[in-house]
């Protein structure tokens, strides 16, 4: 096992999944997943979604930072945040609401169960 990995999607075939359908919203988003680590409930990579709103509702920890494109974060609770390349967000467990992809939005992301 390497102790260093880059993060990158050269040469990596992504795992393609939407959303639950009974989740959406609206649209037709569909998410690229480049998983580059996960193992003992870490999970870190790439992720890309195309436009499209559904319904979120985390049990786990997530850090992620904006590397392209325009998505919205709407909290239960009526809080908007609007994500934007260069953003940095860290949702905990417990958070619902829901997320829209606005323009096709790629993330890395570490996660944390």
């Amino acid at each position: 096992m390497t102790l260093i990995q880059r993060v990158s999607r050269d040469g990596t075939p992504p795992e393609i999944t939407r959303p639950d359908p009974a989740k959406v919203i609206s649209g037709d988003p569909v998410h690229s997943t480049w998983n580059l680590e996960d193992r003992d409930g870490l999970y870190a990579g790439l992720w890309q979604s195309t436009p499209g709103k559904w319904r979120v509702s985390y049990s786990e920890w997530e850090y992620f930072r904006i590397l392209s494109g325009y998505s919205i974060l709407t909290g239960a609770d009526g809080s908007v945040t609007q994500l934007h390349p260069g953003d940095s967000l860290i949702i905990r467990p417990g958070f619902e609401g829901t997320w829209e992809v606005v323009q096709t939005t790629l993330k890395d992301y570490v996660i944390r169960i």
